[in-house]
């Protein structure tokens, strides 16, 4: 697929947006064709180079660029030429819809199988463990701490975990 085709895509950007963020954006969202140096793009894009060099090591470490060294002959100083290599990004969200989706089933049990009471004043959630601590009081308000019902979280994690589960043509006996 082709950068530009890959740019173009919402969820991409906000990908990218989440990997480098707003001073490395530009960086991510103007990938040249071939090899580049960091001064390059510096220039290219009006940027800091030490944001350009932040954003370029961010989408090497998630296999999204890579790089070359060369040596000056005469200065024996080191260039490093970079390469985007967005070709990664689909099997990269895939990777993260996966982590979302176990994180997801993980808070799902924890919902599950805990008890929770709420101080409404404070606006705070206790385990039943840590609502007996405080004698059923707020440590904050002293307002006393009420039984939380959290099937509305329970219904909604089940649906976002199936939306994933469809999306990534996971069976549901994982």
């Amino acid at each position: 697929m082709a950068f530009e085709e890959l740019l173009s895509d919402p969820v991409i950007q906000k990908y990218l947006h989440e990997l480098v963020g707003p001073t490395g954006m530009p960086v991510a969202a103007a990938p040249p064709d071939g090899e580049v140096t960091d001064e390059e793009l510096a220039e290219e894009l009006g940027l800091e180079l030490n944001d350009v060099r932040r954003a370029l090591f961010i989408l090497y470490e998630n296999d999204l660029a890579s790089y070359r060294r060369v040596r000056d002959e005469d200065s024996g100083w080191l260039t490093y030429l970079w390469t985007f290599e967005y070709e990664n990004i689909p099997e990269n969200l895939e990777e993260e819809m996966y982590r979302l989706l176990d994180a997801l089933e993980e808070r799902l049990e924890y919902e599950r199988t805990h008890e929770f009471y709420l101080s409404e004043p404070a606006g705070i959630r206790f385990e039943f463990s840590e609502a007996m601590e405080f004698d059923f009081q707020c440590p904050e308000t002293g307002a006393p701490l009420e039984p939380m019902e959290n099937d509305d979280l329970v219904e909604a994690t089940e649906r976002r975990i199936e939306e994933l589960r469809n999306e990534l043509n996971v069976d549901v006996t994982r």
